[in-house]
C-alpha cells in the first residue's frame, strides 16, 4: 500500500488543479487523469500529488475554524527558501492571504476554494 494523493473538493475540479499547477512549477496532470471533475497532478519524478474532485455542494472551510462554522479537515504545508518572495508569487497565482496569521515564519493563505495552505521556512 502507497500514498498517491491528497484529494481536495472543490466547485470545480479544473479550476483548483490550474492554480495548483501555476503555484508549483514543475508539476503536471498525471497520465491522462485530468476530466470534468477529477484531475490528478503529480510532482517531477513521479512521487505522491495532489487530485481534485468537483463536489457541487462544497462548503469552503474557514481559517481559524469555530464553532457551528466549517471546518477544515486538511491542510497543505510547503516549505520555501524566500517565504515573502513566495507568498507574492501564490498571491499572483490566485491565492488570497489568510485574514489571521500566527506565526512570523509561516504564512497562511486560501487557494481560490477556501482551503488553507502554508508557505514556512525551516528555522533550524
Amino acid at each position: 500500500m502507497r500514498l498517491t494523493a491528497a484529494v481536495l473538493d472543490a466547485p470545480d475540479a479544473r479550476e483548483l488543479a490550474r492554480f495548483y499547477l501555476r503555484l508549483l512549477p514543475g508539476w503536471r496532470v498525471w497520465r491522462g487523469e485530468d476530466g470534468p471533475d477529477w484531475v490528478h497532478i503529480r510532482p517531477p519524478g513521479g512521487g505522491t500529488g495532489l487530485s481534485f474532485q468537483t463536489e457541487p455542494a462544497y462548503v469552503p472551510p474557514v481559517w481559524p475554524s469555530g464553532p457551528d462554522r466549517q471546518q477544515m479537515m486538511i491542510h497543505l504545508d510547503f516549505e520555501v527558501d524566500d517565504l515573502e518572495r513566495e507568498a507574492e508569487r501564490a498571491v499572483a497565482a490566485g491565492a488570497r492571504p489568510a485574514g489571521y496569521q500566527p506565526q512570523d515564519d509561516v504564512r497562511v493563505l486560501l487557494d481560490p476554494a477556501g482551503h488553507p495552505f502554508c508557505l514556512y521556512t525551516d528555522s533550524q
